[in-house]
Protein backbone atom coordinates (compact mmCIF):
# COMPACT_ATOMS: atom_id res chain seq x y z
CA UNK A 1 0.00 0.00 0.00
CA UNK A 2 1.16 3.65 -1.06
CA UNK A 3 1.55 6.09 1.32
CA UNK A 4 0.52 9.46 -0.83
CA UNK A 5 -1.22 11.35 2.40
CA UNK A 6 -4.31 11.79 0.18
CA UNK A 7 -2.44 13.77 -2.39
CA UNK A 8 -3.06 11.37 -5.23
CA UNK A 9 -5.92 11.77 -7.81
CA UNK A 10 -6.67 9.99 -10.45
CA UNK A 11 -8.76 11.25 -13.30
CA UNK A 12 -11.94 9.37 -14.19
CA UNK A 13 -14.73 8.35 -16.72
CA UNK A 14 -12.24 9.11 -19.49
CA UNK A 15 -10.49 7.16 -22.23
CA UNK A 16 -6.81 7.68 -21.62
CA UNK A 17 -6.31 9.71 -24.92
CA UNK A 18 -8.34 11.96 -23.63
CA UNK A 19 -6.51 11.75 -19.93
CA UNK A 20 -3.41 12.22 -21.37
CA UNK A 21 -4.47 15.76 -23.28
CA UNK A 22 -6.09 17.07 -20.44
CA UNK A 23 -2.82 16.46 -18.75
CA UNK A 24 -1.33 18.18 -21.23
CA UNK A 25 -3.45 21.33 -21.14
CA UNK A 26 -3.07 21.29 -17.04
CA UNK A 27 0.54 21.38 -17.33
CA UNK A 28 0.76 23.94 -19.66
CA UNK A 29 -1.32 26.17 -17.05
CA UNK A 30 0.30 24.99 -14.26
CA UNK A 31 3.30 26.11 -15.61
CA UNK A 32 2.13 29.47 -16.94
CA UNK A 33 1.27 30.32 -13.33
CA UNK A 34 4.95 29.29 -12.32
CA UNK A 35 4.58 25.89 -10.82
CA UNK A 36 7.10 23.46 -11.38
CA UNK A 37 6.16 20.07 -12.96
CA UNK A 38 7.67 16.71 -13.23
CA UNK A 39 6.38 13.72 -14.77
CA UNK A 40 5.34 11.77 -17.75
CA UNK A 41 2.62 12.26 -20.73
CA UNK A 42 1.59 9.43 -22.93
CA UNK A 43 1.86 10.06 -26.81
CA UNK A 44 -0.11 7.01 -28.85
CA UNK A 45 1.65 5.35 -31.78
CA UNK A 46 -1.37 5.97 -34.18
CA UNK A 47 -1.03 1.84 -35.72
CA UNK A 48 -4.11 0.23 -36.49
CA UNK A 49 -5.29 -2.93 -35.36
CA UNK A 50 -2.98 -3.11 -32.03
CA UNK A 51 -4.41 -3.94 -28.62
CA UNK A 52 -2.11 -1.19 -27.08
CA UNK A 53 -1.85 2.11 -28.36
CA UNK A 54 1.27 3.34 -26.00
CA UNK A 55 3.80 4.43 -28.17
CA UNK A 56 6.03 6.80 -26.07
CA UNK A 57 6.41 8.59 -22.72
CA UNK A 58 7.21 12.06 -22.74
CA UNK A 59 9.12 14.06 -19.67
CA UNK A 60 7.49 16.95 -19.64
CA UNK A 61 10.08 18.47 -17.59
CA UNK A 62 12.59 17.53 -20.30
CA UNK A 63 10.76 16.76 -23.47
CA UNK A 64 12.52 13.38 -23.46
CA UNK A 65 10.59 10.81 -25.37
CA UNK A 66 10.78 7.44 -23.83
CA UNK A 67 9.59 4.01 -26.12
CA UNK A 68 7.34 1.87 -24.66
CA UNK A 69 5.84 0.35 -27.79
CA UNK A 70 7.48 -3.11 -29.02
CA UNK A 71 7.88 -3.67 -32.84
CA UNK A 72 7.83 -7.12 -32.53
CA UNK A 73 4.99 -8.48 -30.02
CA UNK A 74 6.90 -10.78 -27.90
CA UNK A 75 5.49 -14.58 -27.99
CA UNK A 76 2.39 -15.53 -26.08
CA UNK A 77 1.67 -11.56 -25.16
CA UNK A 78 -1.06 -9.83 -26.22
CA UNK A 79 0.38 -6.30 -25.35
CA UNK A 80 3.10 -4.03 -27.36
CA UNK A 81 4.21 -2.67 -24.16
CA UNK A 82 8.09 -2.62 -23.65
CA UNK A 83 8.29 -2.41 -20.15
CA UNK A 84 11.82 -1.39 -19.77
CA UNK A 85 11.08 1.72 -21.37
CA UNK A 86 8.46 2.49 -19.02
CA UNK A 87 10.78 2.55 -16.20
CA UNK A 88 13.45 4.34 -18.02
CA UNK A 89 10.45 7.15 -18.47
CA UNK A 90 9.79 6.86 -14.84
CA UNK A 91 13.73 6.97 -14.04
CA UNK A 92 13.91 9.85 -15.81
CA UNK A 93 10.70 11.70 -13.56
CA UNK A 94 12.81 11.10 -10.36
CA UNK A 95 15.59 13.44 -11.73
CA UNK A 96 13.49 16.23 -11.34
CA UNK A 97 11.10 15.30 -8.38
CA UNK A 98 12.50 17.36 -5.57
CA UNK A 99 12.57 20.02 -7.11
CA UNK A 100 8.74 20.35 -8.53
CA UNK A 101 5.57 20.96 -7.01
CA UNK A 102 3.34 18.57 -8.79
CA UNK A 103 4.20 15.16 -10.70
CA UNK A 104 1.80 14.11 -13.82
CA UNK A 105 2.26 10.40 -14.03
CA UNK A 106 0.34 9.22 -17.62
CA UNK A 107 -1.59 6.38 -15.79
CA UNK A 108 -1.55 3.58 -13.66
CA UNK A 109 -1.49 0.20 -15.95
CA UNK A 110 -0.67 -3.65 -15.71
CA UNK A 111 2.89 -2.99 -15.20
CA UNK A 112 2.40 -0.61 -12.11
CA UNK A 113 -0.15 -2.87 -11.06
CA UNK A 114 2.60 -5.32 -10.58
CA UNK A 115 5.23 -3.32 -9.89
CA UNK A 116 6.72 -2.18 -12.99
CA UNK A 117 6.91 0.76 -15.40
CA UNK A 118 6.09 3.81 -13.82
CA UNK A 119 5.69 2.58 -9.85
CA UNK A 120 8.95 3.77 -8.78
CA UNK A 121 7.90 7.27 -10.12
CA UNK A 122 4.51 6.58 -7.95
CA UNK A 123 6.44 5.48 -4.55
CA UNK A 124 8.75 7.82 -5.04
CA UNK A 125 6.41 10.97 -5.49
CA UNK A 126 4.60 9.69 -2.34
CA UNK A 127 7.72 9.34 -0.44
CA UNK A 128 8.41 12.78 -1.19
CA UNK A 129 4.93 13.95 0.14
CA UNK A 130 4.35 15.13 -3.66
CA UNK A 131 0.31 15.54 -5.01
CA UNK A 132 0.68 13.34 -8.16
CA UNK A 133 -2.31 13.38 -10.96
CA UNK A 134 -2.72 10.19 -13.01
CA UNK A 135 -5.75 8.04 -15.05
CA UNK A 136 -6.77 4.60 -13.94
CA UNK A 137 -8.46 2.06 -16.53
CA UNK A 138 -11.08 0.12 -15.78
CA UNK A 139 -9.81 -2.80 -15.48
CA UNK A 140 -6.61 -1.56 -13.08
CA UNK A 141 -9.18 0.05 -10.57
CA UNK A 142 -8.84 -2.67 -7.91
CA UNK A 143 -5.05 -2.69 -7.94
CA UNK A 144 -4.89 0.66 -8.04
CA UNK A 145 -7.20 0.92 -4.74
CA UNK A 146 -4.98 -1.56 -3.13
CA UNK A 147 -1.78 0.75 -3.98
CA UNK A 148 -3.38 4.20 -3.11
CA UNK A 149 -6.50 3.89 -1.30
CA UNK A 150 -6.43 7.53 -0.19
CA UNK A 151 -6.63 8.78 -3.70
CA UNK A 152 -9.06 11.22 -4.92
CA UNK A 153 -11.04 11.06 -7.88
CA UNK A 154 -11.30 14.12 -9.89
CA UNK A 155 -13.92 14.61 -13.06
CA UNK A 156 -12.20 15.22 -16.77
CA UNK A 157 -12.16 19.14 -16.64
CA UNK A 158 -9.64 21.55 -16.09
CA UNK A 159 -11.84 23.59 -13.49
CA UNK A 160 -12.06 20.19 -12.09
CA UNK A 161 -8.31 19.67 -11.74
CA UNK A 162 -7.97 23.21 -10.34
CA UNK A 163 -9.80 22.42 -7.67
CA UNK A 164 -8.38 19.14 -6.55
CA UNK A 165 -4.82 21.28 -6.70
CA UNK A 166 -6.32 24.19 -4.46
CA UNK A 167 -7.63 21.73 -2.05
CA UNK A 168 -3.85 20.48 -1.86
CA UNK A 169 -2.87 24.05 -0.58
Amino acid sequence: MLDGKGNFARVVDVDSATAQRLFADAVWRWRARGLRVAGVIEETHGLAGRACTAGVLRDVATGERHSIFLDILPQGRVCHIDARGAESAGASVLAGLADCDVVVLSKFGKLEADGRGLAGAFQAAAAAGKPVLTWVGGKHLEAWDAFEPDGKVVAPSLPSIGLWWSRLG
